[in-house]
């Protein structure tokens, strides 16, 4: 089988490896004789896989135990608004950093539980950078923001710095373990998986263990994080495929160094194509040099019928999903933790022999 080189932005590319793996265990996890998506969730053979993958993921994000890791359904939009839900009350603010779409949304849900402040934005330049001044409110609830823009290709150097005392939230779906992560200088972080953690249909939520109590008690039980911290994430039948995938790639991202080794192999993948686009004639980033991706690299011809001329030709020549966001249009190439290298240097190359013909 061909496999095509998939730049798709989610669901993403996989490790091959991680394929292979979980395709054997699909009709009998080890030596159990029953799949592993067929295996009962309460079962001792699930319950050691579910064990293992919170296990891996605090390892390798060292995680210590002031915080649950969870691993809750609703992607990371139903996240938008358990956050306010759970954090916010009628009579607070919250905080919203607003570089891209899904944090306008974010903070769009909030508005129904609470008021909410925009400490910066980027709309006036339609999201194509990180502001470098926030101003803050009095006494914020929390301050939330969006690690890395998948719509718009970009992202956070470093975490915000953010009013003593207040809880740091971060949307990090689409650059979660992507690079080193000091996960005590955040309140709670959430994630959906089908970009750098595994299939879609599973959401990880790394929460501080004092947050998890300020949740309404008179909240339905499945919208509180203490019923899935209670529960070990099984209050309900919890995605069991997707949990067993994400564990098998916490251990795949530690064979490859762990989060520096991603982080290097991640910026030398993303730097030979930000390097052509620098120098090309025909293509351009559409994102300030200062706020770049390494998850999403978004480019324009500057001619929508070059653009679509190019996405085609690329597509038959093997490079899927490079068809931007409706929002910036163009092209957009989605190199998440499990795109090969190799990937990146083909589309180089690609893109320079499109150049010499169109340019």
């Amino acid at each position: 089988m061909n496999r095509l080189y998939n730049f798709s932005a989610g669901p993403a590319v996989m490790p091959v490896e991680v394929l292979e793996e979980a395709r054997e265990n699909l009709l009998s996890l080890g030596n159990t004789g029953i799949g592993i998506m067929e295996h009962s969730h309460r079962g001792k053979a699930f319950m050691a896989v579910a064990e293992q993958a919170e296990a891996n993921c605090r390892k390798l994000a060292g995680i210590s135990d002031d915080y649950a890791v969870l691993f809750l359904q609703g992607g990371a939009s139903s996240q938008f608004f358990m956050v306010p839900m759970n954090l916010l009350s009628a009579d607070r603010t919250a905080d919203y950093l607003v570089t891209g779409s899904w944090a306008k949304k974010a903070q769009k849900e909030a508005k129904l539980f609470g008021k909410t402040h925009t400490a910066c934005s980027s709309e006036d330049r339609n999201f194509c950078y990180i502001p470098r001044e926030t101003s803050y409110s009095d006494n914020p609830a929390y301050v939330h923001f969006t690690s890395n823009n998948t719509i718009f290709g970009t992202q956070f150097a470093s975490e915000p710095v953010i009013p003593a005392g207040t809880s740091l939230i971060c949307d990090a779906s689409s650059d979660i373990f992507s690079r080193p992560l000091d996960i005590s200088k955040y309140g709670l972080i959430y994630a959906g998986a089908q970009k750098n953690l595994g299939p879609s249909g599973v959401t990880l939520v790394i929460i501080r263990k004092d947050l998890i109590e300020r949740g309404p008690a008179t909240l339905p039980a499945m919208l509180q994080y203490r019923t899935h911290s209670e529960n070990d994430s099984m209050y309900n039948t919890p995605p069991t495929f997707g949990i067993y995938v994400m564990g098998l790639i916490f251990q795949w991202i530690e064979r490859q160094g762990g989060l520096s080794g991603m982080a290097a192999n991640n910026a030398a993948k993303a730097r030979p194509l930000y390097d052509y686009l620098d120098q090309s004639s025909l293509f351009r980033a559409t994102a300030d040099a200062d706020s770049r991706s390494l998850m999403n690299v978004c480019f324009v011809t500057g001619n929508e019928e070059l653009d679509a001329k190019f996405i085609a030709a690329a597509k038959a020549a093997g490079f899927d999903g490079l068809k931007g966001h409706r929002s910036v249009g163009g092209m957009r190439a989605s190199i998440y933790n499990a795109f090969p290298a190799e990937g990146v240097a083909a589309l180089v190359q690609f893109m320079r022999d499109f150049e010499s013909q169109n340019g």
